[in-house]
């Protein structure tokens, strides 16, 4: 069984939306850049687990402000999340996420974001 906890699940997410769907959905508003996550079952499902063992990592990762569920609306990254995702995959697939998003565009959401989002 895959470790869960806040890397892997962001990792998945990665892996999901850029090698799998190869595509990503992305909200813009003043105070907020969020990405669409895929659904619990879809991660478990890409985990190989139950869906109700991700459900847990997702109340740790909604404490922590990472993300945001919302009935009939789905998962997605609050600025911090994005953050981290972006990292991750600026790190573990630099080509790949090049390759969809467009030279340069990780770079621009992480300086949208920075430029809303105040230091710890």
């Amino acid at each position: 069984m895959a470790s869960l906890n806040i890397p892997a699940l962001f990792q998945a997410a990665a892996d999901i939306l850029i090698r799998e769907d190869q595509r990503i959905s992305v909200e813009y508003s003043a105070e907020e850049t969020r990405i669409r996550f895929p659904t619990a079952r879809r991660f478990a499902r890409y985990l190989d687990v139950p869906h109700y063992y991700v459900l847990p990592v997702f109340d740790t990762m909604e404490d922590k402000n990472l993300v945001r569920r919302e009935e009939r609306v789905g998962i997605s990254t609050t600025n911090e999340g994005t953050l981290l995702f972006l990292e991750i995959i600026k790190e573990s697939m630099p080509d790949e996420a090049n390759a969809l998003l467009g030279e340069g565009t990780v770079a621009a959401l992480a300086a949208k974001i920075s430029s809303v989002t105040p230091a710890p």
